[in-house]
């Protein structure tokens, strides 16, 4: 036997994976607030405040729908960098920017970059590693995110110059822009692309950086890619296909629920009394403790993830309508704000899910334009958020009761949308009907009984 691991011939990319191990990489998320009263912003020019958020959160819709497509057709890694690169560009014309027309437009690019980018280092990350780890690296990725609220608090708290703290937040983009360049491309798009021989020799360098020796393996040709004529699958793909269509439907709104009464209750709580950096950091902690409980039920059998989602979901809802039958003056412990800092929980728990269930949907031809399509309607979701508090001179409780029928709404619908738990993920779109594919889960849903 030559010296090495030996495996197999006619390996397929997730036993490829498995034997190689795990491969990750930390993910930067940085949320921006900066001060605009240098420009006297006031009066009639005070529209200007939100105008600027306005026009960010304009650029992550236009970067969730643009980068996904990009990178399923040119690669994980080129877009991923160059919007990493563009993001760091952009948010140093942010921090120097001599007036509120330049400030304007960079937070406009900087929210297309970002937007884009995050998502793209989200796939990638899922992709460096096998079906097993998902769970593990989607929750550690989504938990950097709420970390990182906590991070900027204190940044703000030392650095009280807007300017300053601008630059010293976008500085670490350098870091890991620097670092980026050592990554390898995805092995799972480089094999849906037919690209066989390049993804054998980024699983032998996952492997030797996880110590271990050198692999003899050769992967089998993936189904989707051995018609080499056909044009490569764009997003029009999810519309064309049935089974993605339906898929993709039902994920748009859960996305658009998540957002909508994630954001909801987060502005519908009212002003925190007390320290002001203090709040921000606790707003962002007050997560940390539900990404534990995703890791541990969605791997479970009599869970998974459709379940623990669908359960997050209706708890969440729940929630927010219980909040109606609860004095307004009933104090922290019995009054309706714990029972929404309760539906904020569950629902930031159902976020960190989708995430994954909705990577796990989507073919890796397709995985990222899937992701931004679902996630470009969840910004619906954070612009339409804020009007509902101004239901209250109503109704006190006409918000919650908004909240808690549309989580609930999001958490029945869920329920049809297929189990991935202990299921093959599918490389092509052809994967999705291919008798190969549905013998395969067949298979793994016996072992996993």
């Amino acid at each position: 036997m030559a010296a090495g691991l030996e495996l197999e011939l006619g390996l397929d990319v997730e036993e490829a994976l498995a034997a190689a191990g795990p491969f990750g990489r930390g993910q930067r998320r940085l949320t921006a607030l900066l001060v605009l009263l240098q420009w006297y912003l006031i009066d009639r020019e005070a529209y200007k405040v939100s105008l600027a958020s306005s026009l960010f959160f304009a650029g992550l819709l236009i970067g969730n729908i643009t980068f996904g497509p990009l990178s399923d057709k040119l690669g994980r890694k080129p877009v991923y960098i160059s919007g990493l690169f563009f993001d760091v560009i952009f948010g140093y014309v942010t921090a120097l920017a001599p007036n509120y027309d330049i400030f304007a437009v960079s937070r406009f690019f900087v929210g297309i970059v970002n937007g884009g980018m995050a998502l793209v280092s989200f796939v990638l990350t899922q992709e460096y590693v096998g079906k097993s780890f998902w769970s593990f690296t989607g929750s550690l990725t989504n938990v950097t995110f709420a970390v990182g609220i906590a991070v900027f608090a204190l940044l703000g708290y030392c650095i009280r110059e807007w300017r300053y703290l601008a630059l010293v937040s976008n500085t670490p983009g350098v870091f890991f822009l620097l670092l980026s360049f050592m990554l390898p491309e995805s092995p799972r798009w480089l094999y849906s692309q037919g690209k066989t021989a390049e993804a054998e020799d980024v699983l032998q360098y996952i492997a030797l950086c996880n110590g271990k020796e050198r692999l003899n393996l050769k992967l089998k040709p993936s189904a989707g890619t051995l018609r080499k004529d056909e044009l490569a699958p764009g997003i029009l793909n999810l519309v064309k296909q049935p089974v993605l269509r339906w898929r993709t439907i039902l994920l748009m709104y859960i996305w658009y629920v998540c957002s909508f009464v994630y954001y909801g209750l987060t502005l519908n709580a009212g002003e925190l009394r007390g320290n002001l950096y203090l709040n921000v950091a606790l707003s962002g902690l007050v997560e940390v403790p539900t990404f534990p409980l995703c890791m541990f039920f969605i791997e479970k059998s009599w869970s998974g993830r459709r379940k623990t989602m669908t359960c997050f979901l209706t708890f969440a809802g729940l929630a927010c309508v219980f909040t109606m039958f609860l004095p307004t003056n009933a104090g922290l412990l019995l009054g309706p704000t714990l029972l929404a800092l309760c539906g904020k929980m569950m629902v930031s728990a159902a976020f960190n899910i989708l995430y994954i269930y909705t990577s796990e949907l989507y073919p890796t031809v397709l995985r990222n334009a899937g992701l931004g399509v679902c996630s470009m309607s969840c910004r619906f979701g954070g612009i339409l958020a804020p009007f509902v508090p101004s239901m209250k001179s109503l109704s006190p409780s006409i918000p919650f009761v908004v909240f808690g029928i549309t989580g609930l709404s999001a958490g029945f619908l869920t329920l049809l949308l297929p189990e991935t738990l202990n299921e093959p993920i599918a490389e092509s779109i052809d994967d999705l009907q291919s008798p190969r594919y549905q013998v395969l889960k067949n298979e793994e849903a016996e072992q996993s009984s």
